[in-house]
């Protein structure tokens, strides 16, 4: 009895393996039969099973389409740099003066004029850039933007970096206007001096400096002493701004350098009128 109870138990072992290996083909025939019906409804190679699936490379990341490309080179040299604000372009074997628009950058002779006009030419000079015209200025120069060759406005740039000031009688520019004041609240370049004079209020200081040097000479030449005979007396002058003296002779070697016309006046004419003192070179005595 105890043999046959073993012997069912076996049987019955038997059976349940044989059932399950049974059921574990079944299930491995209909995924297969999934994936082929997958196949024929996509036209494509059926997707590996998990045994079948091997690492994949990692995708090589997308171009960004709307990342700003550089500028290409093609464009004017830069061939000369004026102040900060001002520069020379070579174009078809000619050079265009170009003024930046809404830029005004110290003078040569003003508080950081030297820094600036380094500024710019670290930035610019032997390279090749875009001008962008906006128009001619009374002195016949292109005021325009300048495009460096990795895009950037030279414009922009020299006012962020605080070495110029935005031109707000020329300029109504919003972006020039905030980077301005960004300039100031951290200070950059002249903005570290809380006394910085602006260029047209330092050009003005400068008019009328000279307009009162003007005053005092022309004041002190109607007063000065003339010489016997002054008025009466002939002598020969250049008529050149950097000229101060007289000569008694035409033929005075000094005269003779002269780049514009001579003219002949009286000496009280010649002290008076013109503000020259006698040529030591030629005098008479």
């Amino acid at each position: 009895m105890q043999m046959i109870r073993t012997l069912f138990l076996y049987l019955c072992l038997v059976s349940l393996l044989a059932c399950n290996n049974s059921d574990r083909e079944k299930a491995q025939e209909q995924f297969r039969e999934r994936q082929r019906t997958i196949q024929e409804r996509a036209g494509n190679t059926p997707p590996a099973t998990p045994e079948q699936q091997q690492p994949q490379p990692a995708p090589q990341p997308v171009p960004d389409a709307n990342k700003p490309k550089p500028a290409s080179t093609a464009g004017d040299k830069v061939v000369a740099i004026k102040d900060g604000d001002t520069i020379e372009l070579l174009r078809n074997g000619e050079t265009i003066k170009v003024r930046l628009y809404g830029v005004d950058a110290p003078e040569k002779n003003q508080a950081f004029g030297q820094r600036s006009k380094q500024f710019t030419s670290d930035l610019a000079f032997g390279k090749f850039v875009r001008l962008i015209e906006h128009n001619k200025d009374r002195y016949g120069r292109t005021v325009g933007t300048i495009i460096l060759p990795d895009g950037r406005s030279l414009n922009e740039e020299i006012i962020k970096e605080g070495f110029a000031w935005h031109y707000k009688d020329y300029s109504k520019d919003v972006k020039l206007a905030n980077l301005e004041t960004d300039a100031r609240r951290f200070k950059r370049g002249l903005w570290s001096d809380p006394k910085a004079v602006a260029p047209w209020d330092f050009r003005k200081n400068e008019r009328e400096l000279a307009a009162l040097k003007k005053e005092k000479k022309e004041a002190a030449t109607q007063n000065a002493p003339l010489p016997a005979g002054a008025t009466t007396r002939k002598v020969y002058l250049c008529n050149s701004s950097g000229s101060a003296v007289y000569h008694f002779t035409q033929n005075c070697s000094v005269l003779k350098r002269c780049k514009t016309n001579m003219l002949t006046v009286t000496q009280a004419q010649a002290i008076r009128e013109h503000g020259r003192r006698p040529d030591k070179t030629c005098s008479p005595n």
